[in-house]
C-alpha cells in the first residue's frame, strides 16, 4: 500500500522564503492601492476619523526601548512640561508653556504638570540645571509620567544628559511639532516635506545605546569599508534625504507651473497666513466655501488650498490657505516647506489672520511676521484680520486696531465683519495699469470675458458692430487687444 502524499515522513516541498516574499509583495500592493489618492482634499470627515482613532492610555514608553535610529517614535501619553524663563515677564513664560501644552495635547498626550526654571540662559549640560533635574525626576516619579517635553530646542548632549538623569524619554519642542506635522500631513508632497524635516532633525542626534552602534561589522560580509553601524545609518539617512529633496524639487515644478500660469495672465493672488489655530481655514471656507478641515487644534491643516474668487465687479483672483506658523517654528520645517511657503512669498496681498482671543496676540503677530520675512514676503502688502471678535475682549481688539494699520475685526464663526474684510481685500488688489478703448466683434466673446476677469471695466456699450469697452487691463491683454482688426 502506497504512502499518501501528505505523509509526515516526507519533507514538505515548500520554500518558506518564497512564501514570505509573496506575502510582503501582496501587502505592499495593498498599501499602495490604499495610499494612491495623494490629491485627496481635506474635508470635515477627517475630523471624525481623527477623533475615532485615539492613543490607548497605559502603554508606557520605556527608555531602553527607544532608539534614535527609529526616529524615537513619539508615543506620547503622560507628559511633564519643562520651560526655561530667560526673558520677558512670568506671564510670557506661562503663555509659552500653555502653548506647549496645547501642542502636546494635539499630539495625543495627557499633560500632568508643568515646571518653569528662571535662568539667565539655558544650562548647556541639562537645559534646566542640575538642581532642577532632581526636582523634575521627583515630579516624574510622583505623577507616573513617561515623557518630558522641553519648551525649546535641545542640543544632542542636553537631550542625552537629561534622559540619563530623569530616566524617561525626553523630547524638545521641535520634535513635538515634527510629530504633529507627521500625523497631519496628507498629500504626497506634504509627507515628503515632513519626512525631510524629521531626518534633518534626526541626523545630528543619531546615537547608539551602549556600544550597540559603535562596533564595526566583522567576519563574512563585514569586510570592506569598515563602517560602524551608526556610520552606516548616517549614510543611509543622507541618501534618503537626497532622494526626498529630489522628489520635492520635482513636485515643486507642478506648483511653479500653476503659479507661472497665473502670473502670465496677471491674476492677482492673495495668501491667508497667520498663527496656527487662528482661524485661517475658517476664513477660507467663509469666503470661498472650500470645505477645508476646521478643527480646534494646532496645525490641523498643512496642505495649502487655492481657490478662485470673483470680486463684485467681476475681476478674478486666487485665495490660498497656507500652513500655520508658531513661535520658534523649527527651521527644518521652514526649509522643507519652502515650496509651500512660496505661496506666501509670491502673493500680491497677505491676509494675516490673528486670534483676537489669545492672551498675547502681539507676540503671535511678531512670530508670523518673522517667518514671512524668512521666506521673502516682508515687503508684500498686508491686511491684519483679527478673528474671534465674538469672544475676544473688546479692549484687546481696540488695542490691535489702534496699533496695526489696515486692520479689521471679524468672526469667521458668526460672519461678523466678513463683508467689510472682503471689501478691504478687493480694494487692496493690484489694479491693471493699461487703459484701452476698443470695439470687440461679437464673435470674440472670449476677449470680453478676459477683460471682465482680468481687467477693470470703466464703461461697456453694445453697438451694431460689436461691444465697445473702455477698461483698464494688464499689459499682456492690452497687447492681445491691439492686434484686433
Amino acid at each position: 500500500m502506497s504512502k499518501k502524499d501528505n505523509s509526515p515522513s516526507e519533507p514538505l516541498d515548500i520554500d518558506i522564503d518564497t512564501l514570505l516574499a509573496e506575502s510582503a509583495r501582496i501587502a505592499a500592493e495593498y498599501d499602495a492601492s490604499e495610499s494612491s489618492a495623494d490629491d485627496f482634499e481635506s474635508n470635515q470627515h477627517d475630523l471624525q476619523d481623527r477623533q475615532a482613532l485615539r492613543r490607548v492610555a497605559g502603554l508606557s514608553t520605556e527608555l531602553e526601548d527607544i532608539s534614535d535610529a527609529e526616529y524615537r517614535q513619539l508615543r506620547l501619553e503622560k507628559v511633564v512640561l519643562v520651560g526655561v524663563w530667560t526673558e520677558g515677564t512670568i506671564t510670557d513664560a506661562e503663555n509659552s508653556l500653555k502653548e506647549l501644552s496645547a501642542l502636546a495635547e494635539t499630539a495625543g498626550s495627557q499633560v500632568l504638570d508643568g515646571l518653569i526654571q528662571r535662568r539667565d540662559k539655558a544650562d548647556p549640560a541639562t537645559y534646566i540645571g542640575s538642581g532642577k533635574v532632581v526636582e523634575l525626576r521627583q515630579v516624574v516619579v510622583a505623577t507616573g509620567a513617561d515623557t518630558v517635553v522641553c519648551d525649546g530646542e535641545l542640543s544632542p548632549s542636553q537631550l542625552r544628559n537629561l534622559e540619563q538623569k530623569v530616566k524617561v524619554k525626553v523630547i524638545d519642542r521641535t520634535a513635538l511639532i515634527l510629530d504633529i506635522f507627521a500625523q497631519h500631513a496628507k498629500s504626497r508632497e506634504g509627507k515628503a516635506q515632513v519626512e525631510l524635516a524629521q531626518m534633518t532633525y534626526l541626523l545630528p542626534r543619531l546615537r547608539g545605546w551602549g556600544d550597540s552602534l559603535s562596533r564595526q561589522a566583522g567576519g563574512i560580509g563585514g569586510r570592506g569599508p569598515g563602517e560602524t553601524k551608526i556610520e552606516t545609518d548616517r549614510r543611509r539617512i543622507n541618501d534618503k534625504m537626497a532622494k526626498l529633496r529630489k522628489e520635492i524639487k520635482e513636485m515643486k515644478v507642478a506648483r511653479d507651473t500653476k503659479r507661472q500660469e497665473r502670473t502670465r495672465h496677471q491674476i492677482p493672488s492673495v495668501a491667508i497666513a497667520g498663527y496656527t489655530n487662528a482661524g485661517k481655514s475658517s476664513l477660507m471656507n467663509r469666503l470661498t466655501g472650500a470645505g477645508v478641515l476646521v478643527e480646534n487644534a494646532l496645525f490641523a491643516t498643512l496642505d495649502p488650498t487655492t481657490r478662485k474668487v470673483t470680486t463684485g465687479d467681476g475681476r478674478v483672483y486666487t485665495l490660498s490657505d497656507t500652513v500655520g506658523f508658531v513661535r520658534h517654528l523649527p527651521h527644518q520645517l521652514v526649509e522643507a516647506f519652502k515650496s509651500t511657503l512660496e505661496e506666501v512669498a509670491g502673493a500680491d496681498l497677505i491676509v494675516h489672520v490673528v486670534d483676537g482671543s489669545h492672551p498675547d496676540p502681539a507676540e503671535q503677530i511678531r512670530a508670523v511676521r518673522q517667518v514671512i520675512n524668512e521666506v521673502g514676503g516682508g515687503d508684500i502688502r498686508e491686511i491684519i484680520a483679527i478673528n474671534k471678535a465674538d469672544i475676544a475682549a473688546p479692549e484687546a481688539l481696540m488695542k490691535i486696531l489702534r496699533e496695526e494699520e489696515n486692520s479689521f475685526a471679524f468672526s469667521a464663526r458668526t460672519g461678523f465683519g466678513v463683508e467689510t474684510l472682503l471689501a478691504a481685500i478687493e480694494s487692496s488688489l493690484p489694479r491693471p495699469r493699461v487703459e484701452i478703448r476698443t470695439i470687440i466683434p461679437f464673435t470674440r466673446g472670449d476677449l470680453v470675458s478676459a477683460i471682465h476677469e482680468r481687467g477693470q471695466i470703466l464703461s461697456e456699450e453694445y453697438l451694431p458692430e460689436g461691444t465697445s469697452i473702455h477698461a483698464m487691463v494688464d499689459g499682456a491683454l492690452a497687447e492681445q487687444l491691439s492686434h484686433l482688426s
